[in-house]
C-alpha cells in the first residue's frame, strides 16, 4: 500500500444537490419529504435549486427524515486528509 493514491473529486455536488440525490434515492417527492421534517416544499426547492440556504438546523430536520448524517448534506465534498 506504499503506492497508494487517494482518487480525484470527479463531481462537485453543492449540499441542495446532496439534499436532491438523497431524496430521490429515498423516493421521496418533494412534497413527501416536506410532510415528513414540517419544512415547506418550496423551501425544500430553493434549497435543491441554490436559491435558500440550508443552514445546520434544516440540515438536521432535513437528515433526520432522510435517515442520514446531517454533515452528509452540509459538507457533501469533504474529503479526509489521508
Amino acid at each position: 500500500m506504499r503506492n497508494f493514491v487517494p482518487a480525484r473529486k470527479r463531481v462537485e455536488v453543492s449540499p441542495g444537490e446532496s439534499v436532491r440525490i438523497i431524496r430521490e434515492l429515498q423516493g421521496f417527492t418533494q412534497s413527501r419529504l416536506a410532510e415528513l421534517c414540517g419544512i415547506p416544499q418550496t423551501t425544500i426547492s430553493g434549497i435543491e435549486t441554490g436559491r435558500v440556504n440550508l443552514g445546520v438546523e434544516r440540515a438536521k430536520t432535513l437528515a433526520n427524515a432522510l435517515r442520514c448524517h446531517p454533515a452528509v448534506l452540509v459538507f457533501p465534498g469533504w474529503q479526509i486528509a489521508a
